[in-house]
């Protein structure tokens, strides 16, 4: 079955940047749209940026808006999230998602469409 692993979270300082990645295995994600989640200490998932299968369409939360990039490499069955001018506020647990909906579907917003979800890396944000 399909393997979704992140990976690149660690300690940054405030204004610093991660580039974190999410390695899949066993299934491909080539046709599907791919995202990241995050979950701050206390509260609950919220969707940080998303990708259409084929990265033709990005999609971001306001919150990271000019800070994130999200990109794919469909032949490394990989998906990337980079951050920069990283804030305190970004401290969380990081998720990793695809869209378990048909194909070649534009970036998504809704965590109800993500059903592949892998088991999250730590990103903390402090001075």
């Amino acid at each position: 079955q399909l393997q979704l692993v992140e990976s690149g979270g660690g300690l940054a300082r405030p204004g610093g940047s991660l580039r974190l990645s999410c390695a899949a295995s066993g299934r491909t994600i080539s046709m599907n749209a791919m995202g990241w989640f995050r979950q701050a200490p206390g509260k609950g998932r919220e969707f940080v940026a998303s990708i259409g299968w084929n990265g033709a369409s990005t999609k971001y939360a306001d919150s990271v808006k000019g800070r994130c990039s999200i990109s794919r490499d469909n032949d490394k069955n990989e998906m990337y999230l980079d951050m920069i001018s990283l804030k305190e506020e970004d401290t969380g647990i990081y998720y990793c998602a695809r869209d378990d909906r048909n194909w070649r579907r534009s970036a998504p917003i809704q965590e109800q469409d993500f059903a592949y979800w892998g088991q999250g890396t730590q990103v903390s944000v402090s001075s």
